[in-house]
């Protein structure tokens, strides 16, 4: 067997790609060392030392006094309810702007498509006077459709490049079968979409779990806030920062996202590569 010899560009690259995973993965240690550190940590050795111990309390502080348990459990529920209806939308709408006939289809889908042109700035103000004139803001509505709103356009986006790479073949025979067309949906598009869907609710988790900026501007309620606008405003009694807890409140927001991406990562890899290639 032929050993193969390793050129100087390939170990160029190698170095490379191991400093583009330092510089992505150390931050992420970086946090979880420091949501470990007691307070004195901080001030008597250098941010980049490890912590002395595994100090849990930085955790309880941060679940309870600062309320991240009420925050963590708002964005679920925000992120959650407004995930179920981007997937159930954009799937259908993709299905019908790409497989069905109708007249306007192709406007319809261009329209949606107008959604990744518009700045989210540009809306703040628009959407506050809408939803305090309906009574809407300081509410967990006001939040769930603007994440819905905001997330179909590139939800639909990828859908319908996944959606033309589905045979027709298949749809025609379920018809001829006897198949409806929520029937066909159910047993036939969605498991075929599968790869689609998870991207679609990976990609979406990450952008509304990290929301600040909605949920900043519609709700001034404290019990209705965000895990992100409640890492603003942590401290303690007296007004000073308690870094151990804030690093610990961090890595509390950060962990769902590291094991989701963990857990779907290749499949999300596939739903973006699969409707780029027409079969």
């Amino acid at each position: 067997m032929e050993k193969k010899t390793i050129t100087p560009v390939d170990v160029i690259k190698k170095i490379i790609i191991a400093l583009v995973v330092i510089v992505d993965a150390y931050p992420i240690f970086w946090l979880f060392t420091c949501a470990f550190k007691k307070s004195s940590e901080f001030v008597t050795k250098p941010s980049f030392a490890l912590p002395e111990g595994l100090y849990l309390k930085n955790f309880s502080e941060a679940w309870t006094r600062g309320n991240m348990g009420l925050y963590f459990k708002n964005s679920l529920i925000y992120t959650a309810l407004a995930l179920v209806f981007i997937v159930i939308l954009s799937m259908t709408i993709g299905f019908a702007v790409t497989q069905m006939e109708w007249k306007m289809k192709n406007f319809f889908a261009d329209f949606f498509l107008l959604g990744l042109m518009v700045p989210v700035a540009t809306a703040l103000l628009p959407l506050f006077q809408i939803y305090n004139n309906t009574g809407l803001t300081n509410t967990r509505l006001c939040l769930v459709l603007t994440y819905i709103a905001f997330g179909l356009s590139l939800s639909i986006f990828l859908v319908t490049g996944y959606m033309r790479s589905l045979p027709k073949e298949i749809l025609e025979a379920s018809v001829i079968d006897g198949c409806g067309i929520y029937s066909m949906m159910w047993h036939i598009v969605f498991p075929l979409m599968k790869n689609a869907a998870v991207t679609v609710l990976v990609l979406q988790f990450f952008y509304k779990w990290n929301d600040l900026l909605f949920s900043m501007t519609f709700i001034s309620d404290s019990k209705l806030k965000t895990i992100q606008t409640g890492l603003l405003y942590f401290e303690n009694e007296f007004g000073t920062k308690d870094w151990g807890a804030i690093f610990a409140s961090i890595a509390i927001s950060v962990f769902p996202m590291l094991i989701i991406y963990m857990i779907l990562n290749k499949t999300v890899i596939e739903g973006m590569t699969s409707g780029a290639v027409k079969g």
